[in-house]
Formats: C-alpha cells, sequence, structure tokens
C-alpha cells in the first residue's frame, strides 16, 4: 500500500510528496487503517488533524459507513473524502459505453481482434513485419510525413476493462496498425493452424471490413479524444475548479 501526503508548508505553498509503501497482511478497513495510523504516528502526525483524504474507488474504501474513508473520518470529522475525478469520469464513460448495444459489441470485437492478433510472439513480430512494410511504402511514395519520431514501429494495447485512457490507447494504435492487422490475420487465415484460430481470424476480418466497425472506429476515437483530454487535464496538479468546469463544457 502506497501512501502520499499532501500539506501546506510553513510558506503557506501546498506540496504533494511520496510517503512510504507499507506491506499489508490483508485489504480489510481496518487492516489498512492501523497501517497508516501507525505510519502517521511514527512521524508524530496526529489524525485529528487530517483535512482530507482520497483513495481509489474500491467498495472497501470508499464505502460510506465501514469504508476505510468513513473510519478515518469517525477520528477526523474534518478528513472529507475526494474520489479522484479523472477515476470518476473513467468509470461513468465505461459504465455508459456498456449501456448501448453497438459501443459494447465495438469494443468487444476490438478487444478480441488486438487479443487474437498479440497473443503470440510469432503473430506480434508478424504485424511489426507487416507495419515496417507498409511504412516502407507510404515512405518511399511520400504519403506520409517524414521526421524525428515519425512512422515509428509500434504494438497494439488492449482495451482495458475498468479504465477509459487504456480505450483511447487501443483506438490509436489500432487506427496506425489497421492495415498490418488485416495482413496478419489474412495470413492466420491461410495457415489454418486449427481450426479455431481459423474461424476467429475469419470473423475479425469480416467484422474490420465492415462500415459499422471502420466507422464506429473513427467515431469512438473522436468521441474518446475529448474526453481524453479532459481526464489528462484533471490530473494536472495545476489544474483548479473553474479550469475544470470549462473543460467539461467545453
Amino acid at each position: 500500500m502506497a501512501i502520499v501526503l499532501r500539506f501546506v508548508n510553513i510558506h503557506d505553498f501546498l506540496r504533494e510528496h511520496f510517503f512510504e509503501i507499507v506491506h499489508v497482511t490483508d485489504t480489510t478497513t481496518l487492516t489498512l487503517k492501523k497501517e497508516i495510523s501507525d505510519v502517521l504516528a511514527c512521524y508524530n502526525l496526529d489524525i485529528e488533524n487530517m483535512k482530507g483524504q482520497g483513495c481509489d474507488g474500491a467498495s472497501n474504501m470508499r464505502g460510506a459507513w465501514n469504508g476505510l474513508q468513513a473510519l478515518f473520518l469517525r477520528d477526523s470529522p474534518s478528513a472529507y473524502y475526494v474520489h479522484c475525478f479523472a477515476h470518476r469520469l473513467q468509470l461513468t464513460l465505461v459504465v455508459a459505453a456498456e449501456n448501448e448495444i453497438s459501443v459494447w459489441l465495438f469494443f468487444s470485437k476490438l478487444a478480441l481482434i488486438v487479443n487474437l492478433v498479440s497473443a503470440s510472439p510469432k503473430h506480434h513480430a508478424e504485424l511489426q513485419d507487416a507495419q515496417a512494410i507498409e511504412i516502407e511504402h507510404t515512405v518511399t511514395n511520400a504519403e506520409c510525413a517524414t521526421g524525428k519520431g515519425a512512422n515509428q514501429i509500434g504494438t497494439l494495447y488492449r482495451v482495458g476493462t475498468t479504465r477509459w485512457s487504456p480505450h483511447f490507447n487501443s483506438i490509436c494504435s489500432f487506427i496506425d496498425m489497421y492495415g498490418a492487422t488485416i495482413k496478419v490475420l489474412e495470413n492466420m487465415v491461410e495457415a489454418r493452424t486449427s481450426n479455431s484460430i481459423h474461424g476467429e481470424a475469419g470473423g475479425a476480418l469480416i467484422a474490420m471490413r465492415s462500415f459499422e466497425f471502420v466507422f464506429l472506429l473513427y467515431l469512438m476515437h473522436k468521441i474518446v479524444g475529448i474526453t481524453d483530454l479532459l481526464w489528462r487535464a484533471l490530473q494536472q496538479k495545476s489544474l483548479d475548479i473553474l479550469n475544470a468546469m470549462d473543460l467539461v463544457f467545453s
């Protein structure tokens, strides 16, 4: 368990520093509270002087009655719990996506394709070889910009189940490697190493070439790209509430 301390120094500046990593035998609220209290006591820091607390959104942390934040709130009524706004944004978007069937199906297909192509070192190597050939072709024919850091061979990112930022990373990498992914899937279909892989690769090809999949790919790239800017901004130390609200309404 990592402990980070936010405090106001003698010059009235707000500071946030990594404090300590503590090994815990279990993640029950009583155990976590005891370990944190022991660490603070070692530095003569009184829990009653706490003016706020933040932790992840797990039920044992944020529980209103028996969560870790509730236990500390009993000892220090001013230690109000604040759930990370960036994490709340991610969870909200994930739930919203799951409630829209077409979007849920799109991300399910995307995850299946990425897992299929990245499942083995052989397929991953084929993917990078195919992308290298594609990059060489586009550069030779002046179909893309050149320069430092451009046209790098990348990799596909898996779609996260509880985080929204990996969704954006996965979409961006998939768009960049769309042609290379098609090539690898075609090779898998032609190789016929097994009936299951042959069928999965064939189904993935059909999905990738469909209008609905491509349309949702670019639509979600646009939408998630907007929310990704807000997600990153919410994690900046310099961000204040007014700028955050401007980003929400913009």
